[in-house]
């Protein structure tokens, strides 16, 4: 006998329990791969890069189907701006977001409690990276400090956002057979690879506030402060937020506005389809 699939309709506490679950999953791989690597001793830079881009491919997989996955407020708000969703559900999804890494990050903190309490008995800024991130990664040899955290993090969550758009704007060459949160990831792995010393590249907030609180509630004392002793938890917020506003903004100009272009317009180079007519 049939079946008949029931057809439910969207709701939002549906769509936020997506973002919540998605942002539950980047920040179980993100967060997880820095622990090992910080804190275990196992693996490195790039292990982390690739964990951390996986984790975006697979939160992406998650709530896809009910939100698109924004899974960071910084591209929910730029998205808001740019592309008409609705202003209204920008706090919920941002909310959840942070609710999902927050949560995300207590397993993280919970399940590495042993190695973390060998590698940094006092919990201080040295396995602080492992939740949030720190200007320069925590290092004091570098140089980098608050303003050049902030920075950064405009460059890379503008590079995020653009890239974001032109992977997912169907008048482009967007990827078939949902391939989308594959190279979504991708960016987020070639933007940990390039972009990665000055800042740990959050570029999201939620990724950076929800653990950060995690942290501070588990005996962060120093959570919201950097190496040197300055209030940086509202730099990996605000930065990543005018960030995707600039990329958004770039892809437009530069690219969106002068789509499509017709078919028969071809590049050099590329190889036209073969006429079948004759």
């Amino acid at each position: 006998m049939a079946t008949t699939e029931t057809v439910k309709t969207k709701t939002l506490l549906g769509e936020c329990a997506a973002e919540l679950a998605g942002t539950f999953i980047l920040i179980l791989f993100g967060c997880g791969v820095v622990a090992q690597v910080v804190a275990g001793g196992i693996g490195d830079h790039d292990s982390i890069a690739w964990a951390w881009g996986l984790g975006v491919t697979l939160g992406v997989y998650v709530a896809g189907r009910m939100t698109g996955a924004h899974l960071n407020p910084a591209v929910t708000i730029a998205l808001a701006a740019f592309r008409g969703f609705s202003w209204r559900k920008v706090l919920p999804y941002s909310l959840a977001q942070f609710v999902g890494a927050f949560l995300a990050a207590l397993v993280v903190r919970w399940n590495y409690t042993e190695a973390l309490g060998k590698f940094d008995p006092g919990h201080t800024v040295k396995s602080q990276i492992v939740f949030s991130t720190l200007p320069g990664n925590g290092s004091t040899d570098l140089g980098v400090h608050l303003w050049g955290g902030f920075r950064d993090q405009i460059i890379g969550t503008a590079i995020l956002m653009l890239l974001i758009l032109a992977i997912t704007d169907l008048r482009n060459t967007a990827p078939a057979a949902n391939m989308a949160p594959f190279l979504i990831g991708l960016a987020v792995v070639a933007i940990g690879m390039a972009w990665g010393t000055n800042a740990g590249y959050a570029i999201n907030p939620a990724r950076d506030f929800g653990p950060r609180l995690a942290s501070f509630f588990t005996g962060y004392g120093g959570a919201f402060k950097d190496q040197f002793g300055d209030l940086y938890f509202w730099v990996p917020i605000v930065a990543p937020i005018l960030g995707a506003l600039l990329g958004a903004l770039l892809y437009d100009v530069l690219v969106g506005r002068f789509l499509p272009i017709a078919d028969e317009d071809e590049e050099p180079g590329r190889i036209p389809e073969e006429d079948t007519t004759a």
